[in-house]
């Protein structure tokens, strides 16, 4: 009897959805740390970028990424058909804000977790967190949506607060590891490195390792300090199973 692929057997690919529906809470930073993590560790990847006016894959990893447009179930299905197609390939999808109901429509009315689950590919949700009682709202409302049927990465980011004291309190977290998520923390990084890179439309590989006109012009300093970040930052993601 062939068995069906489920949470809890092995699988061949992995899609990466970056979210977290509420706007400046830090997900295309984190769909950015993942696509570099992902470089600098030689692992094939296709990004989906869905923000239409911002897309940060796009603009700092344009060569790995293209648009998707999340209400459009054409665009959407390249999602699933690239992991699909590429066995060991990851899919990264940096999420915009106010994309969960048409992505729920979409993989309702496409069944796509249970073609997922067929295919032998892993969905993974990176809930990304500010310190807020909003995002432990919608923290809530995807558990209670999906269940065991995602599996989940809870990221706390510090650049957008480090008192995460109401997530704590609201059982929201708890239940979410049991459900067996990861929870992984990105540390502050100093504002003044944040807007250099940004201003100049950089990687993190061109920031960390290109001074000067080549780069986003960080001094010494700034470097060995996002430097000492990434690497924290990719301690984290490690623990999370990319």
């Amino acid at each position: 009897m062939t068995q069906i692929p489920t949470l809890e057997t092995a699988t061949t690919s992995r899609i990466h959805m970056i979210g977290g529906e509420k706007g400046g809470v830090g997900k295309s930073l984190v769909s950015r740390l993942l696509a570099q993590y992902l470089i600098d560790h030689e692992v094939p990847f296709t990004g989906f970028d869905t923000d239409r006016s911002h897309g940060s894959l796009m603009r700092f990893y344009a060569g790995y990424a293209s648009p998707v447009l999340a209400d459009r179930y054409e665009a959407l299905d390249a999602i699933v058909e690239a992991a699909i197609e590429a066995p060991g390939r990851r899919v990264l999808v940096d999420l915009a804000a106010q994309t969960h109901d048409p992505l729920v429509k979409w993989m309702d009315e496409s069944g796509v977790l249970d073609l997922a689950d067929m295919s032998g590919v892993a969905i993974h949700y990176w809930h990304v967190m500010d310190s807020g009682k909003d995002s432990v709202d919608l923290l809530k409302r995807l558990l209670d949506r999906f269940g065991r049927r995602l599996r989940y990465v809870l990221v706390r980011n510090q650049l957008r607060g480090d008192d995460f004291s109401q997530l704590e309190k609201s059982g929201e977290q708890d239940r979410a590891l049991a459900l067996g998520a990861r929870v992984i923390t990105l540390k502050r990084l100093h504002d003044s490195v944040v807007q250099k890179i940004d201003a100049s439309n950089s990687s993190f590989w061109a920031a960390r390792n290109s001074p000067g006109s080549e780069g986003p012009s960080l001094g010494l300093m700034e470097r060995q300090r996002l430097k000492l970040w990434l690497n924290h930052a990719f301690s984290e993601i490690e623990t999370a199973g990319v």
